[in-house]
């Protein structure tokens, strides 16, 4: 159990909250999208956090499959290659958000393009934390280690 709390739950934990926040300054602040919404604030925020618990954890255990895997490997830049995970997600999350019409403005060539931009740079921070969250964690069980002998 330990094992699942602090090698998933917490680059999980840290990514969904990381995306979920640049998502509102995003939306909320920057663009103030979120004012046209059909729906009360408290479900979207709702809806949003719980989809962006799910991209986390599915950007974790990539990251942790392509560790596994040795696709991906500790020594070179290890960050930057989670983020580029985490990119390439968002290109996948677009791609659903197409699908389903779930987007806030308008169609359009040009929105097209900044819609699929900005999921690359979302899901990038989130790939980027789960990296970070990894590395933290090896820190942690090396600093345990070494206190124990």
């Amino acid at each position: 159990m330990l094992l699942f709390k602090r090698r998933i739950l917490f680059p999980w934990l840290l990514s969904a909250v990381v995306m979920f926040v640049i998502s509102y300054v995003w939306h909320g602040i920057t663009l103030t999208d979120i004012s046209d919404l059909r729906m009360e604030l408290w479900l979207y925020l709702l809806l949003s956090g719980l989809a962006y618990l799910v991209i986390g954890l599915l950007l974790t255990l990539a990251v942790h499959f392509l560790l596994a895997r040795e696709w991906i490997i500790m020594k070179n830049a290890f960050p930057m290659k989670s983020m580029l995970t985490g990119a390439g997600a968002g290109v996948i999350v677009y791609l659903v958000i197409l699908a389903s019409g779930l987007s806030f403005a308008s169609q359009g060539i040009q929105h097209a393009v900044v819609d699929l931009l900005w999921q690359m740079v979302e899901q990038g921070m989130g790939g980027l934390m789960v990296g970070l969250g990894i590395v933290y964690d090896l820190h942690r069980n090396f600093m345990e280690a070494e206190r124990a002998q």
